[in-house]
């Protein structure tokens, strides 16, 4: 499940990278940019790296790579939010997202450090 949750994710951070280039371009500016964009990345990357994880081995790196994910998308979902215009408070929900990935990315050393 977090194999298709992750390529899920992967599709929309594609998707929403193009929406925002093409169908955005005119509107977003400076740090709405910049939000879109850095969202995009990380979702991306981090979609990427979960479905790579759970497919290789999820009984090892599987709640790793759930974590990741769903900081990743957190992190993203509030970004892009803020991007079209959702208030500046969404910022403040934006580091747990940030925490996700970074426990992920931990879980994940410790499970290779384990291993």
């Amino acid at each position: 499940m977090i194999t298709f949750l992750a390529a899920i994710a992967g599709f929309l951070a594609v998707a929403m990278g193009a929406f925002g280039a093409h169908a955005l371009g005119e509107t977003l500016t400076g740090k709405a940019t910049g939000w879109w964009d850095t969202a995009t990345l990380y979702l991306l990357v981090h979609a990427a790296l979960a479905a790579a994880l759970s497919a290789h081995n999820a009984e090892k790196f599987g709640l790793a790579a759930a974590v990741l994910l769903a900081g990743a998308v957190l992190f993203a979902a509030t970004l892009y939010s803020m991007a079209l215009g959702a208030p500046r408070w969404f910022g403040a929900i934006t580091p747990i997202g940030g925490l996700g990935m970074l426990a992920g990315w931990a879980m994940i050393a410790w499970a290779a450090l384990k291993a």
